[in-house]
């Protein structure tokens, strides 16, 4: 059998019974040059019966642990024979025809070693794009080094909107950490150690996700793991050059606050009590890794960056609940 251009790794972890979706819009694909690695371990969310399908481009690799969503991704990495990883999750589809687009692609820059691609999201019955889309559709048709387009580190890191070449990953000993919101740092060393990337502004693989937050981390996981995996992403940048080191920076700070409000802002993602020490780790983080010279974005966004700046718990609270009492008044109003 020819090597695939492709290997997708899947956890099953299937809360919400979709993997048979996920499954079939990856099968239904015209482009058949691919393999699927399933991989099933003991955790309450992996389904107690994982099925060999018919279909030959497809295996189940079945661990003898519960080890989490990193552990997984690692070990279906580790058994993968294509060219390309793309690490998709049960609640993703991917869209007719896109690994014909992603081999195209591949076909007129063979020596890219990541391919970032657009994607949507389907919430409350509406189909909204990526965050990374105004970025994808700046990056242009030629290929580049991602630590000279540091735009690329400012868009939310995610496994499933990229390929990674196997080569990359073995070569820089990639891998997925415990914990989680494991693949912040996975990411950012893959573009860190990429000398050549390309991207797509087409909307390949579409996220069906309920919770914002991926449901199933390594044993031990707690949404304070943000924090530890930032770090890393931050560690990384000391084995840069100070003029790459000094292009990345504001970008990857600036993401990383923007990740910390976001955890914030959203309804029951951090307990009532943990709030006040989740926040005071952000502002820390905010304080010792502010780049020289960085300035704020305007507006609202601005707004918060400053109060998170200031460190005072109190204000940022009553900051947020003056602004859900406007939003109110403005929506009685135009009612």
């Amino acid at each position: 059998m020819p090597q695939p251009l492709l290997s997708v790794v899947v956890p099953a972890y299937d809360q919400q019974g979709q993997l048979a979706e996920c499954l079939d819009s990856i099968l239904d694909q015209s482009f058949g040059g691919f393999e699927v690695i399933v991989v099933a371990d003991r955790s309450a969310q992996s389904p107690a019966a994982v099925a060999q399908t018919a279909d030959d481009r497809v295996s189940v690799l079945r661990l003898n642990a519960a080890v989490g969503v990193g552990r997984a991704r690692n070990a279906g990495a580790a058994r993968a024979q294509g060219r390309y990883l793309l690490f998709l999750d049960a609640d993703h589809l991917v869209t007719p025809g896109a690994f014909l687009t992603l081999a195209d692609r591949l076909r007129a820059e063979p020596e890219a070693e990541v391919v970032l691609f657009g994607h949507t999201r389907l919430h409350r019955e509406r189909v909204w794009p990526g965050a990374a889309q105004a970025v994808l559709g700046g990056l242009g048709a030629a290929a580049f080094t991602p630590v000279e387009r540091p735009e690329v580190f400012g868009v939310p890191a995610q496994a499933w909107d990229r390929l990674i070449s196997r080569e990359l990953w073995m070569d820089a000993q990639l891998a997925f950490p415990d914990g989680r919101y494991e693949e912040i740092s996975a990411v950012h060393q893959a573009l860190l150690r990429a000398r050549r990337a390309v991207a797509l502004a087409d909307e390949l693989v579409q996220l069906r996700r309920r919770q914002t937050v991926h449901p199933t981390a390594s044993p031990g996981a707690s949404e304070f793991d943000l924090f530890d995996q930032y770090e890393r992403s931050f560690e990384l940048l000391n084995g840069l050059s100070l003029t790459a080191a000094d292009l990345v920076r504001p970008f990857l700070f600036r993401r990383m606050v923007q990740h910390y409000l976001f955890v914030l802002d959203l309804a029951g993602c951090v307990s009532r009590a943990e709030r006040p020490q989740f926040f005071h780790r952000a502002a820390e983080h905010y304080r010792r890794l502010l780049p020289e010279g960085f300035r704020r974005p305007g507006g609202r966004e601005g707004v918060k960056f400053s109060l998170l700046a200031g460190g005072s718990y109190s204000a940022f609270e009553v900051a947020k609940l003056t602004q859900i009492a406007r939003t109110a008044v403005v929506g009685r109003t135009s009612s």
